[in-house]
């Protein structure tokens, strides 16, 4: 519940933000013009009222937006289609910014004096400049809203690094990698049937997908029952983040176990492995584009996970990572063994994260 707040205000911020100064800059030009229209001076004093309904006003229609968007990110997107989301979203929204602007466009005139008749005061509802104005601010909205899906759809700052042309040309990373796939997951198919199981594995990812953030994961692709997380290697260093999103997950399906055992007869499990260190990053791709990751890393990182089955282990990450690592009081670490690589000569040593209990 804190993770979901604190997502909610961080939305709710960069949205009254956004439509604080968005409102300021157009009730400032509709000063202007009706000053320039009326003979009136703008001075000075008229800078707080401005402010004063651009807060205002951003305040409000920032904050239904924040709740629209978080109610459709967080409860609803996966019961409706993109293009039905969108055109309910576009519903609400048209509501919003006609209430919201009919309301400027009449505060404006009343502050500046204006003495309209009573045939005039409902003027906005045939003004063509109104009905632009309106449109301008929708279609704002619904871009802005197809930018922040796109940009979720891609992965967080994936879609932006295709517009600037980042990894055009391959270029060098340290990362970290996690491989984290369900356990027993043949067996479980085989129980659960195809369909069932395709539920299962889109109930689990939706479990994942609500705490990467929090740990700043980026999910670099999803391949069967298996997805595949990555940060940028100080990201995931910091407080443990490649480790402790692993525990947080297993925490929330164990804590929907009811909601699991009683659509699928169990709850999930996962393994996974982690390992850090340097690899190419490039765009491939002309029909279907996307980031790619070249380098012994990935490799390294699956045969990591591939390990858990015989070690009886849940979370297995390499020596030289942990390393790196400052593991928490709550977290402990065991002595696995030596991974030996294909086509290398040089073993790499693995280690069992635990979280201890209580913890």
């Amino acid at each position: 519940m804190k993770l979901d707040l604190l997502n909610f205000l961080k939305l709710l911020a960069s949205t009254i933000l956004f439509w604080s100064f968005a409102f300021c800059l157009f009730i400032f030009i509709r000063y202007h013009a009706l000053g320039e229209e009326e003979g009136i001076d703008n001075g000075e004093s008229l800078i707080k009222e401005i402010l004063y309904l651009g807060v205002i006003l951003g305040g409000i229609i920032g904050t239904l937006f924040a709740i629209v968007e978080y109610l459709f990110d967080n409860y609803l997107f996966k019961n409706f289609s993109l293009g039905l989301i969108l055109l309910q979203k576009s519903f609400i929204y048209l509501l919003g910014l006609i209430l919201a602007l009919s309301y400027v466009f009449s505060l404006v005139e009343a502050t500046m004096d204006l003495n309209l008749d009573n045939d005039e005061l409902g003027w906005w509802q045939t003004n063509q400049v109104f009905w632009l104005v309106v449109a301008y601010f929708l279609i704002c909205s619904l871009v802005f809203s197809f930018l922040k899906i796109a940009n979720e759809k891609f992965g967080k700052g994936v879609f932006f690094n295709f517009l600037i042309g980042k990894y055009r040309k391959p270029r060098e990373e340290k990362r970290i990698f996690m491989f984290l796939d369900l356990q027993s997951s043949t067996t479980i198919a085989e129980q659960l049937g195809h369909y069932k199981y395709s539920e299962l594995i889109q109930d689990c990812f939706f479990d994942l997908n609500r705490i990467v953030g929090k740990y700043n994961a980026q999910i670099y692709q999803y391949v069967g029952d298996e997805a595949v997380l990555s940060w940028d290697y100080k990201s995931g260093i910091k407080y443990n983040n490649c480790l402790e999103i692993f525990f947080h997950f297993q925490y929330r399906l164990d804590k929907r176990g009811k909601y699991y055992t009683k659509k699928y007869g169990l709850t999930p499990t996962f393994k996974a492995g982690v390992h850090g260190g340097n690899l190419i990053v490039t765009e491939v791709g002309s029909v279907k584009k996307e980031i790619a990751y070249h380098g012994d890393v990935i490799n390294t990182t699956a045969r990591i996970q591939d390990e858990c089955n015989k070690y009886n282990e849940f979370l297995l990450c390499s020596n030289e990572l942990l390393k790196e690592l400052k593991l928490s009081r709550k977290l402990s670490q065991t002595f696995i063994g030596d991974l030996y690589l294909k086509g290398k000569e040089d073993s790499l040593k693995i280690s069992a994260i635990h979280k201890k209990t209580g913890s």
